[in-house]
């Protein structure tokens, strides 16, 4: 593996025999030991995840918070200090450009996280929209920070062998800024891509492996692992989490992927696409991404072709045997007319169409199988 981006951590993947794969551009752990067991630890126990490949920028000054009800599909009034936001970013036609993470750590201080292959495609989006007159300042500060996510139910009691921050009064979608995580100030927040209770600590990127390798010490006689990005992908699909570049691209909106709730078309501030995916709310999407289950054999791979009576009516944007339910399943975007739960469609698996049918989403949710 050689010529990607490399994260803090690259020298311990190499130590420890991680499977290294080019992950757009980066490289990148796909697996430790294997992906079923990773995803098993975080399912029952806990396990730890690199995702310092994401990216980080800063959004500060008078008007910044005016900057951003402009530029996402979400409520950016709607949170307060030390809360996080999940939202969208979107072209004036309803496509996406990103999804992403704002922190609110001032009342003109915002922390955006973004997806690692958009990163410069963001940041150049952010820019080209800050008007003249507005005081508003962005930074990417993505090669200073790296970011961990302990994700698990025993993620925070492993977690709080390392910081004296007192991890049980933390909600959801909250964080706290300069926790010492083993004596080094970093911003905490109880959030996560795993469908599982869990924290991403966003840390300097120097200081990044020694708490690697801490929480891994202090969490191996509890049966925490380390994890890559092979299990990251089959938790996150499990709990209908969309994935950039599958379920939401340039040409997928918002409200046809899923993730409607992060779309506020009545905002009273105007935001880039707002006509467009009012129109879509209020006359409803032409496609729908539905889970379906395979009633035949064979695994719905991405961008398979899915038909009903010989017509193509969509594709699998994401699929796989589900480590948890023992199923294969996948995430398709299809014509809406055909989204009914219990609709029989048939995949085209290596030139032969395979029978499915629609099923509920998300295929998992904490606390069942």
């Amino acid at each position: 593996m050689v010529g990607g981006k490399r994260t803090p951590l690259y020298e311990i993947y190499k130590q420890s025999g991680a499977k290294l794969i080019d992950f757009g551009g980066w490289d990148l752990p796909v697996q430790f030991s294997s992906i079923k067991q990773e995803h098993e630890a975080v399912r029952t126990k806990a396990g730890l995840f690199d995702v310092s490949h994401m990216g980080e920028v800063l959004v500060t000054g008078r008007d910044s918070e005016a900057y951003l009800q402009y530029m996402m599909t979400n409520d950016i009034s709607n949170i307060n200090v030390g809360e996080a936001l999940y939202t969208a970013m979107c072209y004036e036609d309803g496509g996406t450009v990103d999804d992403l993470l704002v922190y609110k750590k001032g009342e003109s201080e915002f922390l955006l996280v973004v997806n690692a292959s958009n990163t410069d495609k963001d940041f150049e989006w952010l820019r080209e929209h800050v008007k003249e007159d507005s005081d508003v300042k962005l930074t990417n500060c993505s090669s200073e920070i790296a970011q961990l996510a302990l994700q698990g139910p025993l993620a925070e009691s492993i977690l709080q062998q390392v910081t004296s921050e007192p991890l049980n009064e933390m909600k959801g979608f909250t964080f706290k800024d300069n926790v010492l995580v083993n004596g080094v100030p970093s911003l905490v927040s109880r959030t996560g891509y795993t469908a599982e209770d869990g924290f991403e600590i966003y840390c300097p990127s120097d200081q990044a492996e020694e708490i690697w390798t801490k929480l891994l010490d202090v969490g191996q006689n509890v049966g925490l692992v380390p994890c890559g990005l092979g299990a990251r992908d089959t938790l996150r699909f499990e709990g209908k989490l969309a994935l950039y570049g599958q379920e939401l691209s340039r040409t997928i909106s918002p409200i046809e992927a899923g993730i409607g709730f992060a779309v506020k078309v009545n905002k009273t501030v105007p935001f880039i696409g707002q006509g467009s995916l009012k129109k879509q709310r209020e006359e409803g999407p032409d496609r729908k991404l539905v889970g379906i289950e395979m009633i035949d054999k064979g695994i719905p791979r991405s961008h398979y072709a899915i038909f009903v009576d010989e017509k193509q009516v969509g594709e699998v944007t994401t699929g796989t045997q589900s480590p948890t339910l023992k199923k294969n399943l996948g995430l398709a975007l299809i014509h809406t007319e055909f989204a009914k739960l219990g609709q029989q469609v048939e995949v085209e698996i290596r030139g032969k169409k395979r029978l499915a049918k629609v099923i509920k989403t998300p295929f998992y949710k904490k606390g069942n199988k």
